[in-house]
């Protein structure tokens, strides 16, 4: 008699820049996504079950994350007893170890957990550079990691100002890129913090040049398509000069995509997922599962 299927939630990071985004993609792609490698790594361990990874949280091509989460079913041939949760991260690791794709924790759940619609949180963080005014000034370790940009200051308290405008419930149509799935989402969105804050980078600390790092912090429940690279790249034009913190706004209010300059959208290199959150009480086997209505 074969044993009922295990169902763990795993949290995973992964450096974006050589894969199509976290999503899986056809086989015959130049480019896989990180789902395709964290299946084949499940594949790997001879379930009995087929091997499908439920991913929490999209993520574009060159974007990356220390923090993404999925959950996926375990099913082992009779006699084999569960993976307990070190054992799993240790498995899956061993066989995404060509992969700049690292699992770094995983827990066992109810059957009928959801790592996409039971997260309660997810925080991004978009890390930018000023100074550096040519390609070879930017440090090795930080390459494709960071938008590094040629101005050696940018108004902080501006883009502090238009960042506290983005702050609680809003239509953001004009900060989403338009998709297939768009027609089929609610662009209302909370957003619980837009921060700015110096970061560090440690090759920078070491190199004779003025280099200045800085991440913006963003934090909701779930976000729109692009949303994030929108809402950075904006606040970044406030900080260049371009825009004001009162256009930040007005383009709230067009609820318009095409009334976002397109051309002043953050590229992918620099944005990170950081953290997926769960309600502890989730977490527990044997929870009452309410299914959530929202489509993240």
């Amino acid at each position: 008699m074969l044993q009922s299927a295990t169902r763990y939630l795993i949290f995973f990071q992964y450096i974006g820049t050589k894969y199509s985004g976290v999503m899986k993609v056809p086989p015959h792609q130049a480019h896989l996504g990180v789902q395709n490698y964290l299946e084949d790594a499940v594949r790997s361990l001879k379930p009995v079950n087929e091997a499908a990874v439920f991913i929490s949280s999209r993520t574009d091509t060159g974007v990356h994350a220390l923090g993404n989460s999925a959950h996926v079913d375990i099913q082992r041939r009779e006699g084999r007893s569960p993976f307990n949760e070190e054992e799993l991260v240790h498995a899956l690791n061993l066989n995404l170890k060509p992969q700049d794709i690292r699992v770094t924790r995983a827990r066992k759940v109810d059957g009928h957990f959801s790592a996409r619609f039971q997260a309660v949180s997810r925080t991004y963080v978009y890390r930018l550079a000023t100074g550096v005014c040519h390609h070879t000034h930017t440090p090795l370790t930080e390459n494709k990691l960071c938008w590094f940009l040629p101005e050696t200051e940018l108004d902080v308290e501006a883009m502090r100002a238009a960042g506290s405008v983005l702050l609680g419930t809003h239509d953001f149509s004009t900060f989403r890129t338009l998709s297939s799935d768009a027609p089929f989402k609610s662009p209302v969105r909370t957003l619980e913090t837009a921060q700015l804050e110096p970061g560090l980078a440690f090759a920078s600390q070491h190199l004779n040049r003025n280099i200045q790092h800085w991440d913006f912090t963003f934090k909701s429940r779930s976000f729109l398509y692009r949303q994030v690279r929108r809402m950075a790249g904006a606040l970044v034009a406030v900080g260049r000069g371009k825009l004001r913190p009162s256009d930040i706004q007005d383009l709230l209010e067009a609820r318009d995509s095409l009334a976002f300059p397109t051309t002043i959208m953050a590229p992918p290199c620099g944005l990170f997922l950081t953290q997926v959150e769960y309600r502890e009480s989730d977490l527990t086997p044997g929870w009452s599962l309410t299914h959530s209505s929202e489509k993240e």
